[in-house]
């Protein structure tokens, strides 16, 4: 596979037969219904339909290892290295580093998310079919490949179409989008979910830290609890959109759930088959009872359980479509095909019907829903939410359509709970309503794109403001007279709070000025001063914030030998402005007492 490892998965039931057969097998010889931990089993698990209709992923529905767990439990004792395909011993083993980023990611959604319970197995059970634990664990010390993992370009040749969203940033490739990496994400989809997982300034989808809690954070969106069956369904269609994709990867989980240990980097087991039927990095792994369409295993046989071209006795199942009688080869050595049945062939089925379209498919434009005006501080939440309406091209609302609003550009605004990107369904009036934006610290105008999940439809913009934080509002916070004698220092230092319609102004920018006289606000060249960083006299200071709690408190004011009354003013981003008066006189001095001649 180089450092390319497949195809887009194609249409058509050939895509995922060995994936159908080999879980049918594993289903059969293991315990119905429920596993060891009392959940319901992935065969059994039916996915909600929002979740299956929804075509969106984080692969582009990339193609995937199909390789099942051994039968047999793991265990989860260390082994010195790689072993023969199929033991639990080596199976149950991931890389060291992949196994560590798992782990990290895990323990960064427990603080970030505490409600989604995701399970490193989980991460591990994807990155074990998307990519085969980053090709056995082929990275380097960092956590990244030592060769991309790259999937075919999408140009709706047998696969999606998606075109280059990442100019080739990502995937080397500036016409059409592959997936990249070890979890396998699509450069569109790794412009917003990507994360920085080993804090090393970078968002590499390519370093299998980045990759596993940019995974992390998008299985944990929309609310899901992973540890209801439910929600755990959505996450992992949302992944790959495939009922296959979905029992495959709960299989692993539960695997991996049961025990598992580290391996060294580059000896992890590497898989042999993928879902679109193309070979894999190493030998076909044989299952006990599992054949292969075209193959047979000698002496082997699954109760209930037949491949294509194969019977089993006793069963009841279809026989395979009569064929014409072939002569045996001479020698007698050849095969003979099976004679025409005696009763007619039973009539070719109908083809099924075309399925009725999901809302998704009805949508044709997004319309705003009444948002209004989008401003806000630095710091505070806009009072207003985004309001989005999905559409017909008649204009009649879509319910249960799900829409992505993705923060873009160069900003540090998020929505509640510091994303960046946020997904809701449209309610039955067909509008979608954003999580509530937190303005950052950085000002300026940001843009809040909203596009159909699923659809390649226009996305509908969204601009908002973010200003610099405010005052309205300036006052001492002491009334001591502030006085000094020429050439000294004020004994009072000047501090005043910032209010912003009544409430503490924290963080905002002010500036104090030595001015000449009420009406004329330039800086006088005489009076108090204040003192420089190399000592020398300063009559303005810039630069100054007011606290946590909106208060400002100015250095130490000094006098020159100038006497009189002089005038300080404060002001803020905002227009708050306090003006201050100083006093600067000679010490009084008393009278002598006149003196008293003695009494003659």
């Amino acid at each position: 596979m180089a450092a390319q490892f497949g195809r887009r998965l194609r249409k058509g039931a050939a895509t995922t037969a060995v994936a159908a057969v080999a879980v049918a097998a594993l289903s059969a010889s293991q315990a119905p219904g429920v596993n060891d931990h009392g959940r319901q089993t992935a065969a059994d698990a039916t996915p909600s339909p929002e979740a299956s209709a929804s075509r969106g992923s984080a692969t582009g529905n990339s193609p995937y290892y199909t390789d099942l767990p051994p039968l047999k439990s793991p265990n989860p004792s260390p082994t010195t290295g790689p072993g023969p395909i199929g033991t639990g011993t080596t199976e149950a083993g991931i890389p060291a580093t992949v196994l560590d980023a798992y782990k990290k990611a895990e323990s960064a959604l427990r603080e970030a998310k505490p409600g989604c319970n995701l399970p490193w197995q989980l991460l591990a059970a994807i990155g074990r079919v998307e990519s085969g634990q980053a090709r056995g664990g082929r990275v380097k010390a960092d956590g990244t490949t030592l060769k991309p993992i790259l999937g075919p370009q999408l140009d709706g040749n047998g696969f999606a179409l998606i075109k280059d969203t990442d100019d080739g940033a990502y995937d080397g490739n500036s016409s059409y989008d592959q997936a990249v990496g070890p979890m396998q994400f699509i450069p569109s989809t790794w412009a917003w979910a990507g994360r920085d997982g080993n804090a090393d300034g970078k968002k590499d989808p390519n370093n299998v830290y980045d990759a596993a809690l940019a995974a992390g954070h998008y299985l944990c969106r929309n609310n899901w609890d992973l540890s209801q069956q439910g929600d755990l369904d959505r996450a992992i269609l949302s992944y790959n959109n495939s009922r296959d994709y979905l029992n495959l990867v709960m299989r692993w989980l539960d695997y991996y759930r049961k025990g598992t240990h580290e391996v060294p980097d580059g000896t992890g087991t590497l898989p042999g088959n993928r879902s679109d039927g193309g070979a894999g990095a190493s030998p076909t792994p044989t299952l006990p009872g599992v054949t292969t369409p075209g193959t047979t295993t000698p002496g082997t046989t699954t109760p209930g359980t037949t491949t294509p071209g194969t019977t089993t006795p006793g069963s009841s199942g279809p026989k395979p479509s009569p064929k014409p009688d072939r002569p045996e080869k001479p020698g007698g050595g050849g095969t003979t095909t099976p004679k025409p049945p005696t009763t007619p062939p039973a009539d070719t089925p109908s083809p099924p019907p075309t399925a009725p379209p999901t809302p998704t498919d009805t949508v044709d434009h997004l319309e705003d829903a009444g948002t209004g005006k989008l401003a806000a501080m630095a710091g505070d939440a806009f009072d207003r939410r985004i309001s989005t309406r999905a559409e017909t091209e008649a204009g009649k609302a879509v319910a249960k359509v799900r829409v992505r609003f993705t923060i873009v550009g160069d900003t540090d605004t998020t929505f509640t709970g510091g994303e960046s990107v946020a997904t809701v369904a449209t309610n039955s009036s067909g509008v979608a309503v954003a999580p509530a934006l937190e303005a950052g610290e950085k000002t300026g105008a940001v843009t809040v794109r909203a596009t159909v999940v699923g659809r390649a439809l226009p996305g509908l913009d969204y601009k908002a403001t973010v200003t610099e934080r405010a005052a309205d509002a300036l006052v001492r916070t002491g009334d001591a007279a502030l006085t000094c004698a020429p050439g000294g220092e004020f004994a009072n230092r000047v501090e005043v709070k910032a209010t912003y319609k009544g409430a503490v102004a924290d963080g905002v920018a002010a500036t104090a000025t030595l001015v000449k006289s009420a009406d004329d606000p330039t800086v006088t060249d005489k009076g108090p001063y204040f003192k420089g960083a190399d000592g020398k006299t300063v009559r303005t200071l810039t630069g100054l914030k007011t606290d946590a709690k909106g208060l400002l408190k100015l250095p130490e004011l000094y006098a020159d030998d100038t006497t009189g009354t002089f005038l300080l003013r404060v002001t803020t981003a905002g227009g708050a402005t306090l003006t201050v008066e100083l006093t600067v006189a000679a010490a009084e001095t008393s009278a002598p007492s006149p003196s008293v001649s003695p009494s003659a």
